[in-house]
């Protein structure tokens, strides 16, 4: 599960208006800037422009400087949230890199309204959304302003059409090697760059026509959309993201300015249209970036996106599924449990196995060291079958309480589902949270020591994270070893937007070392016996094209199935309008025919069970 980051323990607006200012200041990323009035050519003092304060870096130049009488028409106010208004300047000067349009905060509920001819003093800062170390770009803005309405009514400044021909391909310059690779202090080129393009259109009125719906509206009441018909597209209509160097550059954020009491934000899924003008000022949002906040929105249009259906598996395959069910437990309502079951038995079509990952305990995220998980189980099977799906047996280890990460107090981890009718499962005593399991070869074949049972799990690499879980399985008299994982999550890595080009992926280096642990036991198992019949499925939480993956294909131990399918059919999980893969099933070379299927039920839809989709895969073994 990708969440979004804690908002707590950020440094309030104004703190971090200063400390981004200090740290600017700190870097010489301020050096030669201009004063706050320049001199006209009969040496009175000019009043400052909006693209004075805006200039051609994403740092003003005039930041921690008092402005005064800078002077525009009001075309957006927000009075929820980080309250203010925007401004923008109807007179524009003859540099595209210059903003017109700029942010006041107010921090209480503005007085002015849409239209209003203003005038406002105030210090000029740089707002970081999410905290100095988020990485995240900053936003130009006024802060203690003093306001006066000028006029009232006035006609709006032309909105700036985004569109396929104005956003630019390549995605981002890159950052300065000196200052971190910091994008901050380099010359906005937007013509070149599409984050250069997007930030010299800060604060301002723009507009997009009819778009592709490439992310469906969430619970926080916003969507996302590509103003390129055409990039990456799959065939459902998203947008894939294939590649660290292919960006989609043209996707958008859409939020609104009425509060939802006043205007529901509309639902939409991917794949449906935005249709007619939404127009409205371009903010920087925490959480995914460029956000047009519209004024005026347009209507979706639905293009009935579907659930898929996989095929049932034939009399001699073996199905093997891997389902990430999104914090599962009892305490969520039943309706959680019904619709979950009912994808597994009509959508995935009653998998032989099914490994779970974020089953929580029986309590859920309350802290009061139960970790046994039976009851959550007992709700799950039991919805399977009144589902009209098989009586599901299940098997685990129970983690150590708070030693797996995931939601404090959920212990969350990995289940095995099997169909006693049709598959069986080898127990062998002895696993438990800390007992490792081990290979060993039993008449012939390659057998664990315990199963179930946890994979290295006092091996640094699964510290606060889900240890492994390995299971012996036999279908029509073959041994079958499955390992379900849940790797590491993303979360500490800066976002796609970041100021810092190429983006930092923290996060990469413990999933690295989760890669190298599975790949090493599986040679273990292939060591014993080279054909052998091994699956490791699960979140593995990094792409097919990643590190982590071919870490994980090490030595030719394994191959992730995914990559069997058409690339435009490549993706499990949709994150901020990108369509891309998190969840893998990998197999040995002994498994050498496979049918596989990325079952589309819920990453792409705004009525989700969980915001992943379930994993199929069929063979013989």
């Amino acid at each position: 599960m990708r969440s979004r980051p804690a908002v707590t323990g950020s440094l309030p607006r104004s703190a971090a208006v200063a400390a981004v200012v200090a740290t600017a200041l700190a870097g010489g990323l301020l050096a030669g800037s201009a004063s706050a009035a320049d001199t006209s050519t009969d040496g009175t003092a000019a009043a400052t422009r909006i693209h004075d304060i805006q200039g051609t870096t994403r740092i003003s130049p005039l930041a921690g400087k008092q402005v005064t009488g800078v002077e525009g028409i009001v075309t957006g106010v927000r009075t929820y949230g980080s309250r203010g208004f925007w401004m923008q300047d109807p007179e524009t000067d003859d540099d595209a890199a210059t903003s017109e349009g700029v942010f006041v905060f107010t921090s209480s509920v503005p007085t002015v309204a849409v239209g209003d001819a203003v005038s406002v003093s105030g210090l000029v800062g740089e707002y970081v959304p999410g905290g100095l170390n988020s990485g995240n770009q900053s936003v130009t803005q006024i802060s203690k302003p003093k306001v006066t309405v000028l006029s009232s009514g006035n006609e709006l400044p032309e909105a700036v059409q985004v569109d396929e021909y104005s956003v630019p391909a390549e995605y981002a310059p890159q950052g300065d090697a000196a200052a971190a690779n910091s994008i901050n202090g380099l010359t906005l080129e937007p013509g070149t760059y599409a984050l250069d393009y997007y930030e010299s259109l800060e604060g301002m009125n723009v507009r997009i026509g009819t778009s592709r719906v490439v992310g469906a509206t969430d619970p926080y009441a916003e969507l996302w959309v590509t103003v390129k018909g055409w990039e990456h597209n799959t065939p459902r209509g998203g947008t894939l993201y294939n590649s660290y160097e292919s960006q989609n550059t043209g996707r958008l954020q859409i939020q609104q300015l009425a509060p939802l009491a006043q205007q529901p934000f509309p639902v939409a899924n991917v794949g449906d249209r935005l249709t007619g003008t939404t127009e409205g000022p371009l903010d920087f949002n925490q959480f995914g970036g460029y956000t047009l906040v519209a004024r005026t929105l347009g209507t979706v249009q639905s293009k009935n996106l579907q659930r898929e259906r996989t095929a049932p598996q034939k009399q001699g395959e073996l199905a093997v599924a891997t389902y990430n069910v999104e914090n599962l437990d009892p305490t969520d309502p039943q309706d959680k449990f019904d619709a979950l079951a009912k994808g597994v038995v009509e959508n995935l079509s009653s998998p032989d196995v099914v490994a779970l990952e974020e089953i929580q305990d029986d309590n859920g995220a309350k802290n009061d060291g139960t970790v046994s998980a039976g009851e959550t189980l007992r709700k799950f099977t039991d919805a399977i079958k009144a589902a009209g799906g098989p009586a599901y047996e299940w098997r685990s280890i129970e983690p150590e309480n708070l030693k797996d990460g995931g939601e404090p107090g959920g212990n969350i981890r990995q289940v095995f589902l099997f169909n006693p009718a049709r598959v069986s499962f080898t127990d062998r005593d002895g696993g438990n949270a800390t007992t490792p399991t081990g290979v060993v070869r039993e008449a012939g074949h390659a057998a664990l020591t315990h199963s179930p049972g946890r994979i290295d799990p006092a091996n640094p690499a699964w510290q606060d994270s889900r240890k492994p879980l390995a299971g012996e399985f036999v279908f029509r008299g073959r041994t079958v070893i499955v390992i379900a994982n849940h790797f590491s999550s993303k979360g500490g890595d800066e976002g796609l937007t970041s100021s810092h080009q190429p983006v930092p992926r923290s996060s990469e280096t413990k999933r690295h070392l989760q890669a190298e642990a599975v790949n090493s036991f599986v040679k273990d198992v292939l060591a014993v016996q080279p054909n052998a019949n091994v699956i490791a499925l699960g979140d593995i939480n990094d792409f097919e094209f990643s590190e982590t993956a071919q870490k994980l294909e090490d030595g030719g131990a394994l191959y992730s199935a995914i990559k069997s399918l058409p690339r435009a059919e490549r993706y499990s999980y949709v994150y901020q309008g990108n369509a891309q893969v998190l969840d893998q099933i990998l197999t040995s070379p002994g498994i050498k025919k496979f049918s596989y299927d990325s079952v589309h039920i819920n990453a792409e839809f705004a009525d989700q069970n969980s915001d992943h989709d379930p994993q199929v895969l069929r063979f013989i073994p």
